[in-house]
């Protein structure tokens, strides 16, 4: 049932009590556990609870009521309130989630014998959505170790597309500026530090607040240059794990953030360091290196990397807030409340990892077509949590195409003219200085069959003061060629290589000199490439 704003709803009295009772939901909720509240046949009437609101699970249906609570950041305070938040939830959700959010109901009644859509005064408002098996939610996949790298790369693109058709910030709104940012960061500090007991907690929250001033600061310009680029947008608000649900192999998101447009209203790589956040935090670092290096090929946005550090403590921060708020509620059982206690404290300790600065290396493929650079790198990416940038994907973006477009070019025309080579190596070795400089090691995937091509990048490793790797890819010139084919055949990946061009590439290549040696990994990727293959060059990175 619609709300029909004509029959006065808002006019009756507000029956939720302001304090609710310790260890139980109040009354009215407590009267929806009844399958006899219900239009429609209901067997049993589960409850969960979040800091802000109740959700009753039905069989087929779920109902969302919001508490009466006022955290500052959310007000949900008067009945009015709700019923335009539950409005705002419903439009906001069916951007992403349209197959799951279905209408904004009544409920009616007295608050002992409440109905859903039934008749008498207003009590309430609640989001119906179609419910589906808490198994299916993102977070419970990740802790049962179901949760693949198929559906990261499903994930990114639905992302990276949200993102794009959004709108971005008007320039008299004050999302996204400097100032709206570091509020932000600020409030949480305010709101955890008055639940933190120990001295060394303390003192650790005092560390993080100290670092966020100054990394802020640090970022002051690249906060403005991202608002003017057209970066803030109307996102989600709350990407993590808990609400993506995964829905007939599709990830879905849901439950966005409706209360507070200030908190909706952000910086995409915000939205990106809270997901990047929450696989980390369920143990998954490599699938947040996946999901990133996805997001960032789709869009391009590697500009975006010199605020990710800063987002990511952010973000952190946010979830200790979160479990410092739900604590504080009177309802919540002292076993809950020390449960929630090593959350925060947990949170606390991921944002401090994400203050440390990481080890820095560029590294460049060595390898004609068909010799598994791609393919190889994605294990290396994934293992020691590097960005990979990849000629095949930036060539056609810069010449305006899609990575999967195809751009007709014969070998040596087109795009793969000795010119648009050499804008493309400039590509990216603008974009590998770039990322460097905001302190992510990168991979530079391309073909690097120049010596001078090679050299450009290892004067970029010298200026930048980083570690220069060079990985040789290597397989037996049949294994080259049926790997071309099949990538043709399946029209699934940039490159436009024929077996023609693997020829060409051999009789035209210049090879790794004696002096480039020593920065020289050979990989034979007619066997398996694994963590073992991958030990040295993972200690190089490392220093050790």
């Amino acid at each position: 049932m619609q709300i029909n704003p004509a029959r006065g709803a808002d006019r009756s009295n507000d029956p939720m009590p302001k304090r609710l009772p310790a260890g139980k939901p109040p009354p009215l909720l407590a009267a929806l556990l009844h399958p006899g509240c219900y239009p429609h046949v209901v067997g049993r009437v589960r409850l969960i609870e979040t800091h802000i609101s109740w959700v009753l699970l039905t069989g087929n249906w779920a109902y969302k009521v919001k508490k009466p609570v006022d955290l500052g950041f959310v007000d949900f305070s008067t009945l009015k309130l709700r019923r335009r938040y539950c409005e705002e939830e419903l439009l906001l959700n069916r951007r992403l989630a349209p197959a799951i959010y279905d209408s904004v109901v009544e409920i009616r009644g007295a608050p002992a014998a409440p109905r859903i859509a039934g008749s008498g005064p207003v009590l309430e408002y609640a989001v119906r959505m179609r419910e589906f098996p808490q198994s299916a939610l993102a977070d419970r996949m990740a802790a049962r170790r179901a949760l693949r790298p198929q559906l990261i790369d499903a994930l990114a693109p639905t992302i990276a597309e949200f993102h794009r058709s959004a709108p971005a910030a008007g320039k008299s709104q004050r999302f996204g500026t400097p100032a709206t940012t570091l509020a932000a960061a600020l409030q949480n500090f305010k709101q955890i530090l008055p639940s933190l007991a120990g001295v060394s907690s303390k003192n650790l929250l005092g560390r993080l607040r100290r670092w966020t001033l100054a990394e802020h600061a640090a970022r002051r310009q690249a906060f403005i240059s991202r608002r003017r680029g057209g970066f803030v947008r109307e996102c989600h608000g709350d990407l993590h794990l808990g609400n993506i649900a995964v829905l007939g192999g599709c990830p879905t998101p849901f439950d966005c953030i409706e209360f507070n447009a200030a908190l909706r209203w952000i910086d995409v790589m915000s939205e990106v360091a809270f997901l990047l956040m929450d696989l980390a935090d369920h143990g998954r670092a490599d699938l947040a290196s996946r999901f990133l290096n996805a997001y960032l090929e789709v869009t391009g946005d590697y500009g975006g990397l010199e605020v990710l550090r800063y987002y990511l403590v952010y973000r952190a921060l946010v979830r200790a807030k979160v479990n410092v708020l739900r604590a504080r509620q009177p309802q919540v059982s002292a076993m809950e409340k020390k449960r929630l206690g090593r959350l925060v404290h947990g949170y606390l300790d991921l944002a401090q990892d994400y203050t440390t600065p990481r080890p820095l290396a560029l590294m460049i493929t060595h390898g004609v077509s068909g010799s598994g650079k791609t393919s190889a790198t994605q294990s290396l990416i994934e293992l020691a949590g590097t960005v990979r940038i990849r000629s095949d994907v930036e060539r056609k973006r810069l010449y305006g195409l899609a990575p999967l477009a195809r751009s007709g070019s014969r070998t040596g025309r087109g795009i793969y003219t000795p010119a648009a080579n050499v804008a493309t190596y400039a590509h990216l070795e603008r974009f590998a200085r770039r990322i460097l400089a905001s302190g992510v090691p990168v991979v530079v995937d391309a073909a690097f069959l120049k010596r001078g091509e090679r050299e450009t990048f290892r004067a970029l490793a010298a200026d930048m003061g980083v570690p220069f790797v060079i990985l040789d890819f290597t397989a037996p010139a049949e294994l080259l060629a049926a790997r071309v084919a099949a990538r043709a055949a399946g029209g699934r990946d940039a490159s436009e290589a024929g077996v023609s061009v693997i020829a060409r590439q051999l009789a035209t290549c210049e090879p790794l000199a004696p002096e480039e040696m020593p920065a020289t990994f050979t990989l034979d990727t007619s066997r398996p490439v694994t963590l073992r293959t991958w030990r040295p060059v993972l200690a190089r990175l490392r220093g050790i």
